[in-house]
């Protein structure tokens, strides 16, 4: 962890209770040492704005409606980045710090949802799912291996409602880790195992867990966390060439291959 980059810590060691938590742990079907939980990104990697920027069309509001200002925002790529890393970052050259961000916590949470729903109306003419991503989530939902939970720079709200407007949310059955869970993304996969472990009654080991995202803050969290790391070159941002210097696990193009995208799985 960089110094000074603390992970949220009344969120640190208890599971989400969203109504996606419906996976009863006497249900697996497997011994938990066989188990591999899939952490997946979203932005980019599951779902997409139809057109780019489509973020900031609510997150410039919002923080103009909780701080008086959106900083730098407008010019910023916050591709990988955490929603409260980008607050912070944003507003860094207005004088407001994390602790000023920390004690607003509750009044981000409020505006963002607001705005983005005010942006967005029902936002299924603005976002969709990665075009094969419904096929692989469900081809893995069918295989006793293998389990999903979200592992993604959202705030948990925002990510909820992502998942539930292009119709990905019953994929997903497990606690994961979000935005507003820490300032540094490379905290997540250690707070998501951690709620993993507890709702299952289990003790996964970090080689248990795939980090699946597209961008080098995925490939970073999960390497800081000692998981695999599947990275799919789906973005807008970041390049195949880009994830392969990086060394990723596994690297794959896209998700349209769901026959490939499960070998690979295998392989890790």
């Amino acid at each position: 962890m960089l110094h000074g980059l603390e992970p949220n810590m009344n969120n640190q060691s208890k599971s989400r209770n969203s109504s996606s938590l419906v996976l009863d742990p006497s249900s697996l079907s497997v011994p938990p040492s066989s188990l591999r939980i899939l952490l997946w990104d979203l932005d980019g990697t599951l779902v997409r704005g139809k057109r780019y920027g489509v973020f900031k069309d609510y997150t410039v509001p919002m923080l103009k409606a909780v701080f008086g200002t959106a900083g730098c925002l407008p010019e910023m790529i916050v591709s990988g980045m955490t929603d409260l890393q980008i607050v912070e970052e944003a507003l860094r050259s207005e004088g407001i710090t994390r602790e000023h961000i920390s004690s607003r916590m509750n009044e981000l949470r409020h505006y963002y949802i607001e705005e983005m729903k005010r942006a967005t109306g029902n936002a299924q003419h603005l976002l969709e799912a990665m075009p094969g991503a419904r096929e692989v989530l469900q081809r893995i939902n069918e295989h006793p291996r293998y389990l999903s939970a979200l592992l993604t720079g959202n705030i948990e709200a925002a990510a909820q409602l992502k998942v539930e407007i292009t119709g990905l949310a019953q994929f997903f059955n497990l606690p994961g880790a979000f935005g507003d869970d820490s300032f540094d993304r490379r905290d997540l996969p250690a707070l998501a195992a951690r709620r993993i472990n507890e709702h299952l009654g289990a003790s996964l080991q970090p080689h248990q867990f795939i980090v699946i995202g597209d961008t080098p803050n995925d490939i970073a969290c999960a390497r800081h966390f000692g998981a695999r790391v599947l990275a799919v070159a789906t973005g807008r941002v970041h390049s195949a060439e880009d994830l392969r210097a990086l060394i990723p696990d596994a690297l794959l193009p896209d998700l349209l291959d769901t026959e490939l995208v499960m070998r690979t799985l295998d392989e890790l």
